[in-house]
């Protein structure tokens, strides 16, 4: 039997999604199990089969995808290596952008285009109703109303169970609720890019998760500094946390309760590595190097 200690997700404690969706508070981005440029599959399938079975070894039961990843490719493998799905596992997807080319992103918010990113995640997920449906983007040439309408009779039709945002601020939040619940926000954060605190703080207020993509700040030069000098202390003291990744994951689940951190990678070992994030403790000390959101 494993124990919490050989599940080291459960460290992080737990957080409830729409009120009914419970999940460990850290959680598994699989953007990078496709290939270079998030665009066709990855160079070792296996290794990527390997890294999503190993997610529920470790107490990961929140898988973060997108049908733009690849494009297809991560919700393949995502049923591919764990349909059906284990019981309490949540598999999140977004719809909303076009794939052109490797690393090219072209936002599509219109109904026919979420219609068919809906449908297809679907069927590539091999469900009848996705749990957790976030839109990739507010598309500016698009009527909010077309897409924030189509979502809400997806959910309506029992097609989507909740529906949460990515990339918005407080005013498209407040926007997307006059048709449906929010309870999740997907915005860059990190302890060196934090534009979206008053977003943060607004999800606090309302009961909705924040999930934070991209937690290694980077170009943040002082951010890097300030990290660095904590990886450094935690090896010197031998305390957990030997890499800039897991610290900069500790502090993510430090700095809100109502954060859900994705940690992505396309291998088993750095896997292993990023969830220990889960186990470590930040001190005073460490603070004062990383301060928390004001």
């Amino acid at each position: 039997m494993q124990t919490q200690t050989d599940k080291p997700a459960t460290q992080a404690g737990t957080i409830t999604i729409g009120g009914d969706l419970t999940v460990n508070r850290l959680a598994y981005g699989a953007m990078r199990i496709t290939g270079e440029g998030i665009w066709g599959p990855p160079r070792d399938h296996d290794e990527a089969i390997r890294v999503l079975k190993r997610c529920l070894d470790l107490g990961i039961n929140f898988i973060d995808t997108a049908d733009s990843y690849g494009p297809y490719v991560s919700e393949e493998l995502i049923a591919e290596a764990l349909h059906p799905y284990a019981d309490g596992l949540v598999i999140a997807t977004k719809g909303g952008l076009l794939r052109t080319g490797p690393n090219q992103w072209p936002v599509d918010g219109s109904r026919k285009h979420l219609e068919e990113a809906l449908h297809g995640s679907l069927k590539r997920l091999k469900v009848d109703c996705i749990d957790l449906y976030q839109l990739h983007r507010f598309d500016d040439k698009v009527p909010a109303e077309e897409f924030l309408g189509f979502l809400h009779e997806a959910q309506q039709q029992g097609k989507i169970k909740h529906i949460g945002l990515s990339e918005v601020g407080i005013e498209q939040i407040e926007k997307a609720q006059d048709y449906f619940e929010v309870v999740s926000v997907q915005n860059m954060y990190n302890f060196g890019q934090q534009k979206w605190n008053d977003v943060l703080k607004y999800c606090e207020a309302n009961d909705m998760v924040f999930i934070p993509w991209y937690p290694l700040s980077a170009g943040n030069l002082e951010a890097d500094k300030a990290i660095h000098r904590v990886v450094e202390r935690h090896r010197t003291d031998g305390s957990p946390g030997s890499t800039e990744y897991q610290i900069a994951l500790a502090w993510l689940l430090a700095a809100s309760p109502v954060m859900l951190p994705i940690a992505g990678t396309s291998s088993v070992k750095h896997l292993d590595e990023n969830v220990q994030a889960a186990t470590i403790r930040l001190t005073d000390e460490d603070f004062q190097d990383m301060p928390l959101p004001a």
